[in-house]
C-alpha cells in the first residue's frame, strides 16, 4: 500500500514525493519490466502498482484501511495481462499510474493556497507523464542541450514592452510561437500567469521562470547577465 515516510507540506517537498513515486513506477514499466509482468498474475486477487517516496515500485493488494492513508491506484491490474496485447497493456496501467499520481500530489496539496497549487501543477506539468515515458513518446527526463537551450533562452526573455530580447534574425520568426508556448507559464516566484507585456527572466539552471519584479531583475540589469541564477538555484548552490 502507498505510505507517507514523512508528511510533505510545501510546493517542493510535494513535488519531491511526485517525482520520487513517478521514478518508481516507470522503473517498473520500463527497465524493471519483465520482474513487474511476473509479479501481475492473472490469478490472484485485485493487485495494485505503488510508487513509493523512496524510488521504489511494489505490486501488492490494496490497503484494508478505509479510508486509506493515501489515495489507491487503479485496482486489478493483473486481471487485464493475458487478454491484452503486452506493450497496450503496459500503457493502460501507465495512464491509471499517472491519474493516481497526480491524485496523491494534490491530496497532499490540499491545504496549499490557489498560486501554490498553479505552481505544483506547473512543474508536475514539466516533466513527461509515465504514458508518454512508456509509449516513447518523451524520454523519462528532458535534457535540452546547451544549443537549444540557450536559443530558447534568448528567444524568449522579454522586456516590459514585449519586445523579444534575442538575436533580431529570432525574434520575429519566433515571437508568435513564443506566446503559445508560454501562455500556461508560471512566475516561479508568485505563481502569476505569463503575460507578454511584462519583463521576464528565465532561470539557466532550473529552467523556471520569474516576473522581473519578482527576482528584482530589470531589462537593464537582464542585459549583463551571461547565466541567470534564481533565487532557489543560488541558496542551493551555497548548500
Amino acid at each position: 500500500m502507498a505510505s507517507i515516510s514523512s508528511n510533505p507540506r510545501t510546493v517542493e517537498e510535494i513535488f519531491k514525493d511526485y517525482s520520487a513515486r513517478r521514478a518508481g513506477i516507470v522503473r517498473a514499466l520500463t527497465d524493471d519490466v519483465d520482474e513487474f509482468y511476473g509479479l501481475c498474475d492473472p490469478e490472484k486477487e485485485n493487485l495494485c502498482l505503488y510508487g513509493h517516496s523512496n524510488e521504489t515500485w511494489e505490486v501488492n493488494l490494496p490497503a484494508e484501511e478505509v479510508p486509506p492513508e493515501l489515495p489507491e491506484p487503479a485496482l486489478g491490474i493483473n486481471f487485464a495481462r493475458d487478454g491484452m496485447n503486452r506493450r497496450d497493456w503496459l500503457s493502460l496501467i501507465a495512464v491509471h499510474s499517472d491519474c493516481w499520481l497526480l491524485s496523491v500530489a494534490f491530496y497532499l496539496g490540499a491545504r496549499l493556497n490557489r498560486n501554490e497549487r498553479k505552481r505544483l501543477f506547473s512543474l508536475v506539468n514539466d516533466l513527461p507523464t509515465v504514458f508518454e515515458v512508456v509509449t516513447e513518446r518523451k524520454p523519462a527526463r528532458e535534457k535540452p542541450n546547451a544549443e537549444s537551450g540557450n536559443k530558447s533562452r534568448g528567444s524568449t526573455k522579454r522586456y516590459s514592452d514585449g519586445q523579444a530580447k534575442s538575436n533580431p534574425k529570432l525574434a520575429d520568426e519566433s515571437y508568435e510561437e513564443d506566446e503559445d508556448e508560454h501562455s500556461e507559464t508560471l512566475c516561479g516566484s508568485c505563481g502569476g500567469n505569463y503575460s507578454a507585456d511584462e519583463f521576464w527572466i528565465g532561470c539557466d539552471i532550473c529552467e523556471r521562470w520569474y516576473h522581473g519584479k519578482c527576482v528584482k531583475i530589470t531589462p537593464a540589469k537582464a542585459e549583463n547577465i551571461k547565466q541567470y541564477k534564481c533565487p532557489s538555484c543560488m541558496k542551493r548552490g551555497r548548500q
